[in-house]
């Protein structure tokens, strides 16, 4: 505060001097004062520099993108917007438009175009990489470009087109990055200030709202943390330590869960588990796995001790759904009943451009009598309208309690007074694995909404195996590493190659964020082989002989040893040979015995293969219950022969239940008694006898050399030892260093080598052929793949239905290993195709492990047969009948196949295949599929 007359006037001068900058306009616009560092990020972007803001969940720190979009404005330029999803950038334009008017705020997201030559326009960043790749108009008069959640570069799926985009775009282009607090945010700016110019690095890691954490124990909300005296000196040395009164009451907790021996067999009533509810009804369904309160009884906890609204995380769509049955039954009521009434008619005037009889198949009628009670379920499966409705009115206040799984975490803002985590432990796509302390950041950081609430609050409930002391550890984590996921595609090469040329694209590759964090981490390497090569130089002086080279006497030791250990080793390293070997020559029909393990008994090979319809992959089999299971190396010990055969009917689908109970009964008939056991082909008398003249040879050179009559012969041998083993150790480092540098250029010349062989560069690899110009409009994981399919015609012919059968195998990814062991073909002319794909996709396979890059996913034909009937112009409940795909995935799998589809348009110079692949697009974009705007 000012002091005297002249600071007074000092601090009013400068008051007035920044009022009348943008900052200071745009300060004014906002009805609480800007905190220090948004003042910061927004005067970086005033002086013209490029910023980094890495600050928690509800910070604020959009409000400096934000400030990029005001400068635009006022000073005649554009900026661009970026987000990660679409529903993020809806979200984002109706702010903007809010604020600046609906004729300044333009939206691109692919299947929406607002305004697009707005001067501020809200995009998807993948919409922003291909403007760069096209060279659009669009660009022209670009002054800043707003990156936000610029943390998703770590994406393995898609965080290369953020780097993209940094590396691409014009430097005059101001990049304001805003990213979640990560650790090594300084190493980002760097990176940024190396690729796009002076970088302001603003971490704020104070949130704006406390947050507190809790565990429930049954229906008891306790404190994760109590504050402790390390010295025994006051408040200034308090630290936080774990609640010793919640271990005490965990203890109880777990004590009373175990069944005691006196118990056995009692009947639950007074001295077994409470056999009434709350309200005098049978206890209510929902209760946890491990013990403890259902979902209602947590939510009715929340709500009495004034802690909603909150969002329940649980990392399964079916437990989202399940919960809001839950709370339906348990007859839970969060709102009043005219509130719901209002949001009944709201819901209905959302959906009624959806076909009728295709609500039931949507769960609308759950959805609709849980909003109206204050509470809804939000996930990727839900029809995106529906995620919508729930977003606005959660956001609003209006309804009380979601349930989410973990994508809501990384997506729109969407805060709540309270976070609740069920459990700690998700499923990955392949195993269930703990969550890390940066996802626990991300799911609590929705707690406490800026504005509203004073506090935020955390909840981990508690069941069997939750250790407080790890749920201490992951709340007391509070930042990541970022890591950088970048890899040059296909499609990549030939855009970048057709733009700079092959040397200049090779060093914009070198200036990804992967390669600078890779050269980093060479730095230290090199360091540790310098110290090692030191050491290296001593133990060599200290094994030194006078009788002779020890260095020799002890590379022959080793040799000898090897071999015997190889000797010992090798009948069980060849039988494990022979056994992969031996799987590779099953045939359909063939009746096997599965040694041991879980599959272990008779079983017969059915056609297929897991993760691909080829012959490569481990065969699947059905065993005598029926079930299909893939056979793999670690399920025999032994060459796998087959003991007999049966037919294998044409007819057979592993979709079926009565098609494998069908073919099991008949493998009992076949073979009612298991065989006994033929003994194992002997070992090659030949590959013995060699191996026993090498080691022979080998005794008898060691023996020869004049080292071996050195009376200190031993003592040189064990620092020859130490020299060898840190040699080894060091050689592995320069492996790494090897590896490490220059590995984006290398994966990119690799590619560019395949493409030349294929002919999408020409023989030098230094041209883009027209081959190469269709590849470069094909944005897509299987990009490749989808090239090669418009250049050798395969999809010639196809009606508009059939060929978004075909077209849908590019973009399906089933949610499980084995999803769909058996896809159900549309016609006999879909099947051919797909047949053909998957031979091209072999091919390619082949060449791409020949170049060594690491080959695409095979096309899968999972959702062929119902995107060919809802092409066809069938309904949705027709559609998705005997499916597991829910609606919500169908419509979002839909809406990638019409971005594809769009691209072969685009990309073919074929007239009757644009025509079909537009007519394709027409028939698949109806109903509930044209009627949703998020995805």
């Amino acid at each position: 505060m000012p002091t005297s007359p002249a600071e007074s006037y000092a601090a009013a001068r400068d008051r007035r001097r920044f009022d009348s900058t943008h900052l200071g306009r745009f300060a004014q616009g906002y009805d609480f004062p800007l905190d220090d560092f948004q003042v910061r990020g927004c005067a970086a972007v005033q002086d013209g520099r490029g910023v980094l803001v890495a600050a928690p969940t509800g910070s604020g720190k959009t409000v400096v993108g934000e400030f990029a979009c005001f400068l635009a404005l006022h000073t005649g330029r554009k900026t661009f917007y970026t987000t990660p999803i679409k529903a993020l950038s809806n979200q984002k334009y109706t702010d903007l438009v809010q604020r600046h008017g609906a004729a300044n705020v333009g939206l691109l997201t692919g299947d929406s175009s607002i305004n697009g030559e707005a001067p501020i326009v809200v995009m998807t960043t993948e919409v922003l990489r291909n403007m760069l790749y096209a060279g659009s108009s669009t660009l022209d008069e670009l002054g800043f470009v707003v990156m936000d959640e610029v943390h998703y570069l770590a994406d393995r799926f898609r965080g290369a087109v953020w780097e993209e985009v940094i590396i691409h775009l014009p430097e005059s282009v101001q990049v304001i990055s805003l990213s979640a607090t990560v650790s090594n945010a300084e190493e980002f700016g760097d990176w940024l200030t190396e690729v796009r110019g002076d970088t302001e690095v603003i971490v704020e890691e104070h949130r704006p709202v406390p947050l507190w954490q809790h565990m429930m124990v049954g229906r008891d909300l306790m404190d994760l943390f109590v504050e402790e005296d390390r010295a025994g000196e006051g408040d200034d040395d308090a630290a936080l330590a774990v609640n010793p009164e919640l271990l005490r009451r965990i203890q109880r907790a777990d004590a009373d869960a175990r069944p005691r021996r006196e118990d056995a067999g009692a009947p639950r009533g007074r001295r077994g588990r409470q056999t009434r509810g709350r309200r005098g009804g049978p206890p209510p369904r929902g209760g946890r796995p491990g013990g403890g309160p259902s979902r209602a009884e947590v939510i009715d906890r929340l709500d009495r001790d004034g802690l909603l609204p909150a969002i329940t995380f649980i990392f399964s769509r079916v437990g989202c759904d399940a919960a809001v049955g839950q709370l339906l039954a348990w007859g839970t009521q969060l709102i009043p009943e005219e509130e719901g009434r209002k949001i009944r008619r709201l819901v209905e005037e959302r959906v009624a451009g959806l076909p009728e009889e295709d609500l039931g198949v949507l769960g609308y009628w759950d959805f609709v009598e849980g909003l109206s009670r204050g509470f809804a379920a939000h996930h990727a499966g839900m029809l995106p309208t529906f995620r919508e409705i729930v977003e606005e009115l959660f956001t609003a206040g209006r309804i009380k309690a979601v349930f989410a799984t973990e994508t809501l975490a990384l997506g729109i803002n969407m805060p709540a007074r309270t976070v609740v985590l069920e459990r700690l432990v998700k499923f990955n796509g392949e195993n269930h694995v703990e969550i890390t302390p940066a996802e626990f950041t991300q799911l609590t950081g929705r707690a406490g909404r800026r504005g509203i609430d004073v506090e935020g609050h955390a909840v981990v409930l508690h069941h069997r195996g939750v250790d407080p002391e790890a749920v201490a550890g992951l709340a007391s984590t509070r930042t990541y590493p970022l890591r950088s996921s970048f890899v040059p595609t296909s499609n990549m090469a030939v855009n970048l190659l057709d733009r700079v040329g092959r040397g200049p694209a090779r060093e914009v590759l070198e200036s990804s964020f992967a390669q600078f964090q890779a050269d980093r981490a060479v730095v230290g390497i090199s360091r540790a082989i310098r110290r090692n090569e030191e050491g290296l130089e001593g133990y060599a002086d200290a094994m030194r002989c006078h009788l002779g080279d020890f260095a020799e006497y002890a590379r022959m030791r080793r040799e000898l040893s090897d071999l015997q250990k190889q000797a010992h080793k090798r009948p069980a390293g060849s039988l494990r040979a022979a056994a992969a070997q031996s799987l590779t020559r099953l045939q359909p029909g063939d009746v096997v015995r599965i040694p041991t393990g879980r599959r272990a008994g008779l079983a017969v090979v059915i056609p297929g293969r897991r993760g691909s319809q080829r012959g490569g992959g481990d065969p699947l089999v059905l065993t005598l219950d029926a079930q299909i299971r893939s056979l793999g190396e670690s399920d025999v010990t032994e060459p796998v022969e087959p003991i007999a055969h049966l037919d294998v009917p044409r007819t057979f689908s592993g979709r079926s239940p009565r098609s494998r109970r069908d073919l099991a009964a008949t493998l009992r008939a076949k073979v009612p008694h298991d065989p006994p056991r033929r003994p194992s082909a002997a070992r090659d008398e030949g590959e013995d006898d060699a191996e026993r003249a090498e080691l022979e040879r080998l005794q008898a050179a060691l023996k020869a050399h004049p080292c071996h009559e050195c009376p200190y012969r031993e003592d040189h041998a064990r620092w020859a030892e130490r020299w060898w083993r840190l040699e080894r150790e060091t050689e592995g480092l320069r492996r790494k260093v090897s590896n490490r540098t220059h590995t984006v250029a290398r994966t990119f010349d690799r590619i560019c080598d395949l493409l030349a062989e294929l002919g999408y560069l020409d023989e030098d690899g230094q041209k883009v052929t027209d081959d190469g110009r269709m590849l470069q409009r094909i944005y897509t994981e299987k990009d490749l793949l989808a090239a090669e399919c418009l250049r050798r015609g395969v999809w010639r012919g196809l009606d508009p239905a059939s060929l978004a059968a075909v077209v849908s195998t590019l973009v399906h990814e089933p949610r499980r290993e084995g999803a769909d062991l058996a896809p159900r073909m549309p016609t006999g002319q879909v099947q051919d195709v797909v047949r053909e794909m998957d031979k091209i996709w072999s091919d390619l396979e082949d060449q791409q492990r020949l170049h060594r890059l690491t080959p695409m996913n095979p096309p899968d034909a999972g959702i062929a047969w119902m995107v060919h009937r809802w092409a066809s112009g069938q309904r949705l409940e027709v559609v998705l009948r005997d499916s597991e795909l829910s609606a919500g995935d169908f419509v979002r799998r839909c809406k990638q196949l019409v971005d594809l589809l769009d691209q072969v348009a685009d990309a073919t110079t074929d007239p009757a295949l644009r025509k079909s692949a537009r007519s394709a697009v027409d028939a698949v974009m109806r109903g509930v599929v044209a009627a949703d705007r998020l995805d």
